[in-house]
């Protein structure tokens, strides 16, 4: 999220003698971006503050888990405590509610259906003169990435940059009603908005209705044509409405209206800066519009939020940021960032002010907060030695995955980071199988992988000019669930898809039907000829890197092979043309047998024998399960290898050896005549 504010506007909430430039680096190293500071441009002369020139204008980035930074007065809260945590003095000046004197008439609200769409309404009724801006007002505005207007809608966007809560004006009289309905949408209803677009809501939208089924108001998004104000305007209902985030986010997105108002209310704005709002805004058009208050100041408040308190010990604090901190300094950020806090015996109970009740739930987001505000920057570049004399470092699946990353590299491999989120032509397999996202950006990223292989093909397809190409992929594929499996399609919204191969799964919750994500290994070869052997060569030697033993490679049906470890299948390798190999295999199962354990094997005190038999096999029989068959045979074969194949002749290297002795001709003669028979006999071969 990005917010522009004027330096002079912000020091009406900000005391200190820090520079523009000084407060701009503490709140980048501390808090939000600051990209750059510039000296202001006024669109006109005579602004209160300074002459053109003399004020400065902040280009910030706002973390979405801070919508309460997207104010000026909140902005100048984090930066009094960036700056008091960093030496420099500062004070915060908290915005005052003003006193504000109500009339006769009232002007009812009815949620209707549902009491979760809002959490909270505020809404007045005034008499007001429309005209242009004054001049500081405008030019702030202006400033601050929004037109100015006029005065009556120029209060509303003043009051948002200022408190941070969106608010809305409506002609009264055009409303055409004594009272006003929240409801959902229902689907099909066509709505115009005041910039005169048409839209037709999917149903479940917030909307305001004047009681006739008329809609006057897209909820938390934009207002409609029909009620705007405009040059004849006497009366103003100045409305502000608190709704259902997740409501507001369906809707904007739906629609594809991204107003700055639905960007703010979809990611949870407190509902208790709506009292100030609401006041500061009728101080406003008392100020700039001759107001005058006709009605009593309507307030419904359904879902009130709940107060949260998080119980830290100073020992974490310490432990987790690496450094001591002094109990009294980390009190005093979180006072200052507006938390509650009582220390007792080595614990601080720290009570979250309603603006963060979305953001800090657990005791790493208390830590954090403290932590940034000490200042990453001072904390010493020491890596902690968390690992003991008993840890072994392949004990971290990280470990195993920049091993085989590693191997692969030098094998010749180039890995590739390709989308998760692929077209329906990509998908491999039913698409009722799929897991589609709920508001794809583009139709080339509707649903989410359940392989990676037409990942790879593709990039091998946008690469056509080399002639060789060898490339790997370690990234995480997605299948429904077992609960989503009985209906035709499942979705997820895009926020739960992981951007990496990691998801915070206790921040999304375990409640929510979400894909079963599995870390998958995928290869691919392109060149002329290229050789099954080749890949399967590939697999063994990455295998035997992780010294895994009891694994088989056998024929697949359609071509190629499948490859299995204990019984359990866990890839395969498909053979897509004589120039074109690929590979895919479920990493979770290959880290399960995984082991960096070496077993001594003293060198051996007797001679092996090495002898080489030629069988003619039919085509269909496996190599692998002829191999099995040979070291049944006797517990002094210690190896078979494949070593050579014509036609329909394979040829097998077999090694005799004993540990107490010297075998005798006669032993491996009888080995051998085993062998023969045993062969012959399962495989129907002869002995070429």
């Amino acid at each position: 999220m990005q917010i522009k504010i004027v330096d002079s506007w912000l020091r009406e909430f900000l005391e200190t003698k820090a520079s523009a430039s000084e407060i701009a680096r503490q709140l980048s190293l501390t808090s939000v971006s600051v990209g750059q500071t510039e000296p202001a441009r006024y669109a006109s002369a005579g602004v209160a503050g300074g002459k053109a020139g003399d004020d400065y204008t902040y280009d910030i980035e706002v973390t979405t888990n801070r919508p309460d930074l997207m104010s000026v007065a909140g902005i100048a809260k984090e930066a009094t405590a960036s700056l008091s945590g960093n030496g420099i003095a500062a004070k915060y000046i908290p915005p005052k509610t003003p006193k504000v004197a109500e009339g006769d008439i009232s002007f009812p609200i009815e949620i209707k259906n549902d009491p979760k769409l809002v959490n909270r309404i505020m809404a007045v009724v005034l008499e007001v003169n429309i005209g242009k801006s004054p001049k500081e007002i405008a030019n702030r505005l202006e400033l601050s990435g929004i037109r100015s207007l006029n005065n009556l809608v120029d209060v509303t966007n003043y009051v948002m940059r200022e408190i941070g809560h969106p608010a809305h004006v409506f002609d009264y009289d055009l409303l055409n009603t004594k009272e006003m309905i929240i409801r959902g949408s229902k689907k099909g209803e066509i709505i115009t908005t005041l910039d005169g677009k048409e839209y037709r809501l999917l149903g479940g939208d917030i909307v305001a209705d004047n009681g006739e089924g008329e809609i006057i108001d897209l909820l938390g998004i934009m207002g409609t044509a029909n009620s705007v104000v405009n040059e004849k305007t006497k009366r103003i209902l100045f409305f502000l409405d608190n709704n259902n985030p997740d409501r507001i986010r369906q809707t904007s997105m739906s629609l594809g209206i991204r107003t700055e108002a639905a960007i703010v209310n979809e990611k949870g704005v407190d509902p208790e800066f709506m009292e100030l709002a609401l006041k500061r805004g009728i101080e406003l058009y008392q100020q700039i519009a001759q107001g005058k208050v006709v009605s009593k100041i309507l307030d419904v408040y359904p879902n009130k939020p709940k107060t949260q308190t998080v119980k830290v010990s100073l020992e974490k604090i310490n432990k987790i940021i690496g450094v001591g901190i002094n109990p009294n300094i980390a009190t005093e950020i979180l006072q200052k960032l507006g938390f509650k806090v009582s220390a007792h015996l080595g614990f601080f109970k720290v009570e979250v002010p309603s603006e963060r009740i979305n953001d800090i739930k657990i005791e790493e987001d208390i830590i954090e907060e403290i932590a940034r505000i000490y200042g990453y920057h001072r904390i010493p570049s020491i890596i902690p030695s968390f690992l003991s004399d008993k840890t072994i470092p392949y004990a971290n699946n990280f470990y195993w995955e920049d091993r085989i990353k590693s191997a692969l590299k030098y094998w010749g491999y180039t890995e590739v980071y390709t989308y998760s989120l692929v077209s329906e032509d990509l998908f491999d397999g039913p698409i009722n199988n799929a897991i589609k996202l709920k508001n794809p950006l583009t139709s080339d990223m509707v649903y989410l992988r359940n392989t990676l292989v037409p990942s790879l093909l593709e990039v091998a397809e946008n690469n056509k000019a080399k002639e060789i190409i060898k490339i790997f992929e370690l990234a995480n594929t997605y299948h429904k669930s077992q609960k989503a499996r009985s209906t035709s399609h499942s979705t997820v919204s895009p926020s739960t898809v992981s951007s990496g191969r990691r998801t915070r799964s206790d921040r999304i919750g375990s409640g929510q039907n979400l894909p079963k994500e599995k870390l998958t290994l995928a290869g691919l070869i392109k060149k002329t000829g290229v050789s099954f052997f080749e890949v399967k060569g590939l697999i063994e030697a990455l295998f035997d890197d992780l010294e895994i033993k009891n694994y088989k490679v056998k024929n697949r049906v359609e071509g190629g092979a499948e490859i299995s470890i204990e019984n359990e299948n866990v890839g395969y390798i498909e053979i897509l043309n004589s120039n074109l190999i690929d590979f895919e295999i479920n990493f979770e199962i290959l880290l399960k047998n995984a082991t960096n354990k070496k077993v001594y094997k003293p060198l051996a005190k007797f001679p092996a024998v090495f002898e080489d038999i030629t069988f003619v096999l039919d085509e269909a029989v496996s190599t692998q399960d002829v191999i099995e068959e040979i070291s049944l045979q006797s517990f002094l074969i210690r190896e078979v290898k494949l070593k050579d194949q014509f036609e329909n002749a394979r040829t097998f290297h077999i090694i005799y050896q004993a540990e107490d002795r010297n075998l005798t001709s006669k032993e491996v003669s009888e080995i051998r005549e085993q062998v023969i028979s045993a062969i012959s006999s399962k495989f129907n071969a002869r002995v070429k």
